[in-house]
């Protein structure tokens, strides 16, 4: 698959795709994340055993493209990511993320809906949202408390606080935190072990783990949409896009 800032590649079973966009920290497009969606919906077909979806550089993923210039994230990045965590979620092959450095907004987001999240030390978890002046998406709001508890997930939100890959693992939000220097070796020990396993009864304990913990998925989504869609029109969501370019605190007035 060729686009800009992706790189998609199926090496024998295995489907690596890699947010290609370092200079900018691995900002996400709707375009991008929609082509991450069609990678993992035919990954199957495709033969893979296992999906590992990692940044380039020093980012997972610094979430939604806000730069300066740019048009700002709006409904179709939202639904896009949307599409994108479904897709992560329904697939019968399982996905790991390799999260080398921070991974922010919808980049925390589609860390957090993979099956396995493995993290360098380095790295970090940032639902960075009311920062703009928006609030979570991308099913954030269930996947965290699922994991790590209401006040935390509150914390995490109403903050907008980053959060360490060490104090992640602790809280249950990934599966395991490596030291750098061990973090592609102890990837890939992940992977070939997936690669290798019994793929049915792999998509069937996904399958069955999802719906016991994440199965009102849907309609967590749909209300987070509901609600970031007046937010998107607000003009402290105008403001904090401004003062995030600008690289200044924002002056939200609550309009």
């Amino acid at each position: 698959m060729s686009i800009e800032g992706l790189l998609v590649e199926m090496q024998s079973d295995i489907l690596r795709i890699t947010f290609n966009r370092p200079d900018r920290l691995n900002s996400l497009s709707a375009e991008i994340v929609h082509a991450v969606a069609d990678a993992i919906e035919s990954a199957p077909a495709n033969g893979a055993r296992v999906i590992v979806i990692t940044g380039a550089g020093r980012a997972f993923s610094s979430g939604a493209d806000v730069s300066a210039g740019g048009a700002p994230p709006g409904l179709d990045t939202l639904d896009a990511g949307n599409r994108l965590v479904r897709s992560i979620t329904l697939s019968p092959t399982p996905v790991v993320a390799a999260v080398n450095g921070i991974a922010a907004g919808i980049g925390c987001s589609i860390a957090l809906a993979a099956d396995l999240a493995i993290a360098a030390e380095a790295a970090g978890f940032m639902l960075a949202f009311t920062k703009i002046g928006l609030m979570p998406d991308g099913g954030a709001s269930m996947f965290v408390p699922a994991a790590a508890g209401r006040a935390r997930a509150m914390r995490m939100a109403l903050l907008a606080e980053k959060i360490s890959a060490k104090t992640a693992a602790e809280w249950g939000l990934i599966a395991e935190m490596v030291p750098d220097t061990e973090f592609a070796g102890a990837v890939e020990k992940i992977v070939q072990q997936l690669a290798s396993g019994p793929p049915l009864a792999l998509a069937a304990t996904k399958r069955v783990l999802n719906t016991a913990t994440i199965s009102i998925l849907d309609e967590i989504l749909q209300a987070e949409r509901d609600g970031q869609e007046p937010l998107l029109l607000s003009a402290d969501f105008v403001e904090g896009m401004a003062a995030f370019q600008e690289k200044r605190a924002a002056e939200f007035t609550g309009a």
